[in-house]
C-alpha cells in the first residue's frame, strides 16, 4: 500500500558534534520514512533544503527523500566557531544524518557546495553512497570564481519585501536557469528570516569567515583532493 503522505514534508532534526559542541541541524523529509531507498540533496552555499522541494515531491513515491539545512544555513543552528564552516565538518554532520536515517545505501544530488560534500562522503571507504548526482560543480576549483562570490557573501543585507529580495538574489544567481516569476519566489521565501518589518537572509553571515580565508594555495590543494 502506498505510503498515504509521501508528499507531505516533515521538518525534523539531528544533533550533530564539532570540536565548539552541539549543534542541530535541520532536514525536510518527503516519502516513506520506512523506506530502504534513501534520496538525500544536498543544497549549495547559502542555499537551504526546500530549494529541493519540486523534486522531493516528483521523488517521494519512489524514494524516502532526506534535504537537510547544512549547519549555519535555514533553521539549522549557527556554529560557535565560523571555521568549522568547511567541507569535512559537513561531510562529518552527514555521516551523522545518515547514521539517524538507518541508511546503509543512498543515492545523493549535490548541487555546488552539496556537490563537493557528495563527492567528500563518496570518496571515504566503504561509503554508502551508491548513486551520485553533481548539479553545477565539478572537481575544478576556480579561484576567481570564489573571490566574486566572496564579495557578495555574509554582506549585511535587508529587503523591505519579498520581491525585492527575489530580485536582489535573482542577480547573482541568474545561472540557476530559466524560471517563472512564481517559481522563482517559491525559492526565495525559505531563503528569508523575518527581521522586523522586512527580510535577511536565512544563513549565518560568519559563513564567509572561513570562504574568504581561502588562498589560491588552498584552492588548488582543495582541487587536487577533489579530483
Amino acid at each position: 500500500m502506498p505510503f498515504a503522505n509521501a508528499h507531505t514534508p516533515r521538518q525534523l532534526e539531528v544533533q550533530c558534534i564539532s570540536a565548539r559542541g552541539l549543534h542541530s541541524m535541520a532536514y525536510t523529509e518527503w516519502g516513506d520514512p520506512a523506506n530502504k531507498k534513501v534520496l538525500v540533496c544536498v543544497h549549495g552555499l547559502t542555499r537551504q533544503g526546500r530549494d529541493f522541494d519540486t523534486l522531493a515531491q516528483a521523488m517521494a513515491g519512489e524514494y524516502r527523500v532526506v534535504c537537510p539545512d547544512v549547519v549555519g544555513r535555514g533553521r539549522s543552528d549557527w556554529l560557535a566557531d565560523p571555521m568549522g564552516y568547511a567541507i569535512p565538518s559537513y561531510v562529518a554532520d552527514m555521516v551523522t544524518l545518515l547514521a539517524r536515517l538507518n541508511a546503509s545505501e543512498v543515492h545523493w544530488v549535490g548541487t555546488s557546495m552539496g556537490g563537493l560534500v557528495g563527492m567528500g562522503l563518496a570518496s571515504l571507504p566503504k561509503s554508502p553512497i551508491a548513486k551520485l548526482v553533481l548539479n553545477d560543480v565539478g572537481p575544478k576549483i576556480e579561484y576567481a570564481s570564489l573571490v566574486r562570490i566572496g564579495q557578495y557573501l555574509g554582506a549585511p543585507v535587508r529587503w523591505n519585501t519579498q520581491d525585492e529580495a527575489a530580485d536582489a538574489l535573482w542577480a547573482v544567481s541568474s545561472s540557476f536557469g530559466p524560471h517563472s516569476r512564481e517559481q522563482w519566489l517559491a525559492l526565495t521565501r525559505p531563503q528569508l528570516v523575518a527581521d522586523g518589518t522586512g527580510y535577511k537572509p536565512h544563513y549565518d553571515p560568519a559563513i564567509a569567515v572561513a570562504f574568504r580565508a581561502i588562498t589560491p594555495e588552498l584552492a588548488t590543494a582543495g582541487e587536487a583532493a577533489a579530483w
